[in-house]
């Protein structure tokens, strides 16, 4: 009766969220569903999505998100992310934004283990030109239970970016606005937590507040991102997710404040 009640819930969110784009990247290998006991060698997430529309000029929109998971000797894992999201109308740019990262770290098995990363970025919308980062934090594993865990993190990172405003695909106006090079020191502070509800159902999330390392310190940057996760078979799941983005030490004048609610179909293999 209960597996009836789940696969009900599963077929109405489908019904309800089959005609948005999949627009996010999940941290998979963090979902409580059985990754860190996987016994396959590399395990592989991904989801696209596009679409043309005929309007004044065609309208193209591209979406697309990786995650490869590849396990390696003393329960390690090296992880790589990939998220690009592009949207034209004509000749015109009106989204180009993604990112690409490379962590490694402990399979969930250790109580303290560092957490290595680099990552590359951009967001013209935003006025992003590129953005590169890298450090490590020190990985706190409080529980790791049957379904559910819960990790800490504390570290730092070097973060070198250049914002743009001149950008084609820039969404702000202003007199005094002008190119910016920035480098920062930033402390991390993270938080990951998982929960599997059912069979089919788990969700999970994580929050990172960073400090800059200068005057500025008592503005951080905080990332809070939640996917909860609907499977329909061994190899597709539905997605609901949600970020968002809180900074008021933006080196250009755009607002403080920015989230998104997404939701799709995911394919594993």
């Amino acid at each position: 009766m209960h597996s009836i009640k789940n696969n009900r819930l599963i077929k109405y969110f489908i019904i309800l969220f089959t005609t948005i784009n999949v627009k996010s990247q999940v941290l998979n290998i963090d979902r409580e569903d059985g990754n860190d006991t996987i016994k396959k060698k590399v395990k592989c997430y991904s989801s696209f999505s596009f679409s043309l529309d005929k309007q004044k000029n065609d309208l193209i929109d591209f979406t697309n998100s990786t995650e490869l998971d590849y396990f390696v000797k003393k329960e390690r894992v090296f992880i790589f992310l990939e998220q690009v999201e592009m949207n034209f109308t004509g000749k015109t740019t009106l989204e180009n934004n993604g990112y690409f990262q490379i962590r490694y770290r402990d399979n969930d098995t250790r109580k303290l283990y560092p957490d290595y990363f680099i990552q590359y970025q951009w967001n013209g919308i935003l006025g992003m030109e590129h953005r590169g980062l890298g450090g490590v934090n020190l990985r706190i594993r409080w529980f790791e239970k049957t379904k559910s865990d819960l990790y800490t993190s504390i570290g730092f990172f070097y973060e070198k970016e250049r914002w743009n405003p001149f950008l084609n695909d820039f969404s702000f106006l202003s007199e005094t606005t002008e190119i910016v090079n920035r480098t920062l020191i930033r402390l991390n502070l993270s938080t990951k937590f998982a929960f599997k509800i059912s069979e089919n159902i788990d969700f999970s999330g994580s929050t990172f507040i960073q400090f800059p390392m200068n005057s500025y310190f008592k503005n951080p940057r905080w990332f809070f991102d939640f996917n909860l996760n609907l499977n329909v078979n061994k190899y597709l799941s539905f997605v609901i997710h949600y970020d968002h983005n809180f900074d008021k030490y933006r080196p250009l004048p755009i607002s403080d404040f920015y989230y998104n609610l997404r939701s799709g179909l995911q394919i594993s293999i």
